[in-house]
């Protein structure tokens, strides 16, 4: 997209005067959102297209970032939080053709898809938790749901059942052996909404991928946390569990390198230690136990949505060939049985970056 037809998108910022002297160009590789960096005059900056099909609710995301600003969330952090700059109606959104458009400062850096080191990792996890750590005087309910039960474990294994059962067609032997090992994770079901019941909401990220963050140039720091449209109420476990799934795992969730895919031990206990280090004193021992269980129940759940999406004919993830999810749904049930038969080797790790955390 060229600069004259992103020009009605610029105009309604006053600090876009000279439009004639900036220049866009495609930013990253998300997605979801359409995204450029502008160069003007008065500095960089990053515009971005709203994508609604994914995010029905841009007004709730709208109203939680405004809560990020107004209560200063930022203020407690090490590290940046670019929210989105005010168009020329004091607005965060701006409408052109129907599109919602945001700009935000631009943040100089590095975004990674796999770490390198075991440091990055237990930074990535401590930027996370001081995130959450950093909303400890927000009040969480005010925030608005901007995808409804998007971690709901139980919801989505409900959906997950419903689904396969009203299956015309026969399941082909694979199929049929992923199918067993999600329905036998009743168990895990049952603790995920036990131990739930008695955890407090926490402000949350609820996408804690490691290119949802900027680094240093250098790779040693975390200098800005990134992609807050799901920012909302939620439980520790959803965002140190998706580190666990995201950042932990030896193949990404796309590989069909089954005999290579497993859990990484020592990048676990390096995510612990950050995640454990960045929250400090903020949660007493039955909050911190809970991480043990993060890892399985965001594995699981994104096993059963991947599985689902195949069983309906893959609706709603984009697949480069018919089997992807079902193949994703394998990766996915592989690492969450790792996790499983580690359980206490787990423990033990937990057990000993507790003991330092609290040195």
């Amino acid at each position: 997209m060229n600069l004259e037809k992103l020009s009605p998108v610029l105009r309604q910022y006053e600090f876009f005067e000279d439009l004639d002297a900036c220049q866009v160009k495609p930013l990253g590789a998300g997605l979801i959102h359409e995204t450029f960096l502008i160069e003007s005059p008065n500095g960089k900056y990053v515009l971005q297209g709203f994508n609604q099909e994914v995010f029905q609710y841009p007004d709730r995301i709208a109203f939680n970032l405004e809560q990020l600003y107004t209560n200063q969330i930022a203020d407690n952090l090490p590290f940046e939080l670019p929210l989105p700059l005010l168009n020329e109606n004091g607005e965060q959104l701006s409408t052109v053709d129907g599109k919602n458009w945001r700009v935000f400062p631009f943040v100089k850096g590095q975004t990674l898809e796999q770490i390198s080191s075991k440091n990055q990792a237990r930074n990535a996890a401590s930027a996370f938790a001081e995130f959450s750590k950093a909303g400890t005087e927000l009040k969480v309910d005010i925030l608005k749901e901007t995808i409804p039960d998007f971690h709901r474990l139980d919801l989505r294994f409900e959906r997950f059942c419903a689904v396969a059962s009203g299956m015309e067609r026969k399941l082909d032997s694979e199929e049929e052996s992923i199918l067993r090992f999600y329905l036998n994770q009743k168990p895990l079901i049952e603790n995920y909404k036990e131990t739930t019941q008695k955890l407090p909401l926490r402000l949350t990220h609820n996408d804690t991928k490691i290119n949802n963050l900027i680094f240093s140039e250098s790779l040693d720091r975390v200098k800005a946390l990134i992609d807050l449209d799901t920012v909302m109420p939620g439980y520790l476990l959803y965002d140190f569990g998706d580190l666990v799934r995201t950042v932990a795992c030896t193949r990404t969730e796309i590989s069909t390198d089954w005999e290579n895919l497993r859990l990484d031990e020592s990048v676990f206990e390096a995510l612990m230690e950050g995640y454990l280090s960045g929250l400090g004193n903020l949660v007493e021992k039955e909050e911190r136990e809970s991480l043990l269980l993060g890892g399985e129940v965001m594995t699981c759940m994104m096993g059963l949505r991947f599985f689902t999406d195949h069983l309906q004919g893959n609706i709603y993830y984009r697949v480069n060939y018919p089997e992807q999810n079902l193949h994703r749904a394998k990766n996915q049930s592989i690492l969450l049985r790792d996790l499983q038969s580690k359980r206490e080797l787990l423990r033990n790790l937990w057990i000993k970056a507790s003991n330092h955390s609290s040195l």
